[in-house]
């Protein structure tokens, strides 16, 4: 089970002790919010911090938000490794019922994450910033994993800002609606989540990335058909429709009538 201890000091900025910190590229975060994690990396026991009761043993690891000052000029026995809370699937909220706590790095998840972050402390700095964006982003993903399993372990449900978050997600893909490649991938780089995560908030609301861009794009082409006099092939291609008659099927199903049916009874209305 996490053990928890009394919360340390957190006035220390995380923005500002980067330099302690294992480097990996992550994508721009546009916060200051992070998890922190302190794995021992060492073949002996450490207190956490130094005049703490709480032993570490050799894997063990703690993750909070913000470590005391004293504990970033350790080196040697501990890692210590800064996660974008945007990457983690999980909101302030969260990373509050969680700092501090102890995982043994013996079993479960907890020993994955343990001897997945030990080896990477323990790879050159050059290789880790070579693995890109990719590599930190397999990380997070990772972590996500243990934050989850710890708030669940703790009959508490993940309970991120998705509300906000989404609309930002569905303001952007209105506003891009017309980009051909507009997809999962190009949506969660831009708002610097995972892609899981990406399709975990459109789940949670019923739906998927793919049926919500698509749904938006036959509403567009449904409008424009009625106020405008352009082709069915010119419209469904400027809202990033590839092929004509794929987009006739889909207005087809989605309204009951074809796209040149609309056309025309509109234009009987007019």
């Amino acid at each position: 089970m996490p053990e928890t201890f009394a919360h340390e000091p957190s006035g220390t900025d995380p923005g500002n002790d980067a330099g302690s910190f294992i480097d990996l590229p992550w994508p721009t975060a546009g916060d200051d919010d992070h998890l922190c994690l302190a794995v021992n990396v060492s073949d002996d026991t450490v207190h956490f911090p130094d005049d703490s009761p709480l032993r570490l043993e050799p894997g063990d690891f703690v993750i909070g938000a913000a470590f005391h000052p004293g504990l970033l000029s350790r080196s040697g026995d501990l890692a210590l490794f800064r996660i974008p809370l945007c990457l983690l699937d999980a909101s302030a909220a969260d990373l509050r019922e969680v700092s501090h706590t102890r995982l043994s790095g013996r079993s479960g998840l907890a020993s994955l994450v343990s001897q997945f972050l030990t080896a990477l402390a323990g790879t050159p700095r050059h290789q880790r910033l070579a693995g890109g964006r990719r590599l930190a982003l397999n990380t997070a993903d990772l972590v996500a994993l243990l934050v989850g399993d710890v708030l669940q372990t703790r009959g508490r449900r993940a309970a991120p800002g998705s509300h906000e978050m989404l609309t930002r997600i569905q303001q952007h893909i209105q506003d891009n609606l017309m980009d051909p490649d507009l997809a999962p991938e190009s949506i969660a780089r831009a708002h610097h989540i995972s892609v899981r995560y990406l399709h975990k908030l459109f789940q949670s609301r019923g739906t998927t990335v793919s049926a919500w861009i698509r749904q938006r794009r036959l509403d567009a082409c449904r409008a424009e058909l009625r106020a405008r006099r352009r082709t069915v092939a010119a419209v469904a291609h400027s809202w990033g429709f590839a092929s004509p008659s794929h987009f006739s099927r889909l207005f087809r199903q989605t309204y009951g009538i074809t796209p040149k049916e609309w056309q025309a009874s509109a234009s009987c209305d007019a």
